[in-house]
């Protein structure tokens, strides 16, 4: 039996620890359909296949899924770095033995991907304006321990859909003493959701990141909030996972480290968030009946409304 079939057969678990503004929002009305339109991908139940992806042919550990027509591709070219897996009734990916290390690796999948970028293969996903320039961790176990020496391979952002690889994030909360909670408008130039309500700051953890340095990170290039009230206030919460599969077919499985900030009180006209680097239109403070109406309204970016 596989290690991780609990992501790459069924529903991924979803293992959010409430904090206090968690625990408040709780309502009599079901958030079965606000979790479905993020968590909205099940392997046995969907209309295509999908094919393993795994570090190497010996490896029963899965990080990916690829669809048919990556597989496909990948098998008409030759590809040196990636190659068709045995025994051939039940077909995977893997890297070429000789790509043993995460360095091989990443540099074998940064060839391939900006090969398919220039020629214009996946365009609705790694044109060159969609391009961000920034690597995500992919891990040997994309739910065990992550530490270096549990690295397979970092690659552009972007291109991890292709391959169906878990990727990770952080979502913070942050409120108010009287249970208001500041909800950004995403920029109507952002690549992914423009327009969509967010929340108070997210981002993905870049490679080489830890959970809670990106979380610094992105309060100050996205909400110029201070690092040392984010070191002060910032409560981790747990994490939330789940399978999400795009409108475009990719499939996005994801964990998301999931904090509060509560502003100190006395401090509410002091602490305000403000956009900085152009992702966030505004910040506006909503009370949580308001934040729960949108929520099942659609207004949210679907993993931000799990993470609210």
């Amino acid at each position: 039996m596989e290690r991780n079939p609990k992501w790459a057969e069924s529903p991924v678990s979803h293992g959010h620890t409430y904090c206090a503004i968690h625990e408040m929002m709780v309502s009599s009305r079901s958030f079965a359909a606000v979790i479905n339109r993020c968590d909205n991908f099940r392997r046995e139940t969907a209309p295509d296949n999908f094919i393993d992806f795994r570090l190497s042919p010996s490896s029963t550990n899965i990080i990916g899924l690829v669809s048919e027509d990556v597989f496909n591709l990948l098998q008409a070219a030759h590809q040196e770095a990636l190659l068709k897996g045995i025994p051939t009734d039940k077909p995977f990916l893997s890297f070429n033995p000789r790509l043993d290390t995460a360095e091989k690796r990443s540099e074998a999948l940064k060839d391939l991907v900006e090969k398919w970028r220039d020629n214009g293969l996946f365009a609705n996903i790694i044109a060159p304006n969609l391009w961000r320039n920034e690597l995500y961790t992919v891990y040997v176990d994309p739910f065990g321990p992550h530490t270096e020496d549990r690295v397979a391979f970092a690659l552009e952002r972007t291109a991890c859909a292709i391959f169906g690889l878990v990727t990770y994030g952080v979502h913070m909360t942050m409120y108010t003493s009287d249970w208001k909670i500041w909800v950004p408008t995403r920029s109507k130039t952002k690549q992914t959701w423009p327009l969509c309500l967010d929340n108070s700051v997210a981002g993905g953890i870049p490679h080489g990141f830890t959970p809670f340095e990106s979380l610094i990170k992105e309060c100050e290039e996205e909400a110029s909030l201070d690092a040392s009230l984010v070191k002060a206030h910032a409560i981790p919460c747990g994490a939330v996972s789940y399978y999400f599969r795009s409108e475009k077919g990719y499939l996005q499985p994801e964990v998301q480290y999931i904090y509060d900030l509560l502003i100190p009180p006395g401090k509410e006209d002091e602490i305000i968030p403000r956009p900085k680097d152009g992702e966030v239109d505004s910040f506006k403070l909503e009370n949580v009946d308001a934040v729960v109406e949108k929520m099942h309204g659609g207004l949210f970016k679907p993993n931000c409304a799990l993470g609210e």
